[in-house]
């Protein structure tokens, strides 16, 4: 029998904030952050302003998948709460073995409580606004089937996050630069825009020179990846650029009045460990 009462999981790098994840209840299981001095939990005990004053000090901390114990205590909590059934959307498996953890662990968990684990192919903005849009669908009626079968996969390959890092410094030193092309920009102000190609990994999509210029480069490519779609969701995020992306939160809405919502989040711990701080993103997700 197909769940009734559905419960959404995914990680601390989809980038909710505690209030946004409560209001819609919303379950998340932190990813590791390894330190010189021990072991933290995004969002829980280290979050993106630490990890920016490590990175400055010269440490560079390494990232890990969530441990099997802590994911199996986030999916007793939500049995416990009285759900039949889990949806799992995760950080694109391009970056991190947070999905297939998780899909290991629903498959051990068999038909008796039924979890369907996506891979996101994406993180921060992307990876969260396909959990709220579901968040939207659950509280609008949609059925189990519905979600897992067509909407959740619809969601995922119809959203586009893009992301403008100020330095490609971390994302060498932490073996994660994937597709992204190193540029000798320090002395140009060259900013590359990434975003993530079609197996998850990071990409570079366009460079930039200077801050305006940024924030110029995100609205066009959100609004070109719109393109004339009627029914769309915007996000915005940043990581230590906080008035810079009530800017680009401005231009992006003034490009794209007619969202269904717009949501915001801040740059987790994680992710902020590859990237450092002074980042930008915008996404767009077509509805229809």
């Amino acid at each position: 029998m197909a769940p009734q009462k559905i419960a959404l999981l995914t990680d601390s790098c989809a980038d909710l904030s505690p209030h946004l994840a409560a209001e819609h209840h919303i379950y998340i299981v932190p990813l590791r952050i390894l330190c010189a001095d021990g072991e933290y939990s995004d969002g829980v005990d280290i979050h993106s302003a630490d990890i920016y004053r490590r990175l400055k000090c010269g440490e560079l901390p390494q990232t890990s998948l969530p441990s099997a114990e802590s994911a199996g205590a986030v999916l007793e909590e939500i049995r416990d709460a009285g759900y039949d059934g889990v949806i799992a959307v995760m950080l694109s498996s391009g970056l991190s073995g947070t999905y297939n953890l998780l899909r290991l662990i629903a498959e051990e968990s068999g038909d008796a409580f039924p979890i369907r684990v996506f891979d996101s192919v994406s993180g921060s903005l992307g990876q969260g606004l396909t959990v709220l849009q579901l968040a939207e669908d659950i509280r609008g009626g949609m059925d189990w089937e519905t979600l897992v079968e067509r909407r959740a996969p619809q969601l995922i390959a119809n959203t586009f996050p893009f992301f403008s890092v100020d330095t490609l410094e971390y994302l060498m030193k932490g073996g994660r630069i994937g597709k992204v092309t190193a540029t000798a920009g320090t002395l140009l102000q060259i900013k590359p825009i990434i975003t993530f190609a079609p197996d998850g990994q990071l990409q570079s999509i366009a460079k930039v020179r200077g801050r305006n210029q940024v924030i110029d480069k995100l609205v066009a490519m959100t609004a070109d990846r719109c393109a004339g779609h009627k029914k769309y969701n915007l996000a915005v995020a940043n990581g230590g650029a906080s008035a810079e992306m009530e800017v680009l939160r401005q231009k992006l809405t003034a490009a794209l009045p007619d969202y269904s919502h717009l949501w915001d989040g801040e740059i987790d711990g994680t992710l902020s460990v590859y990237i450092g701080d002074g980042v930008l993103g915008a996404a767009v997700q077509v509805l229809g």
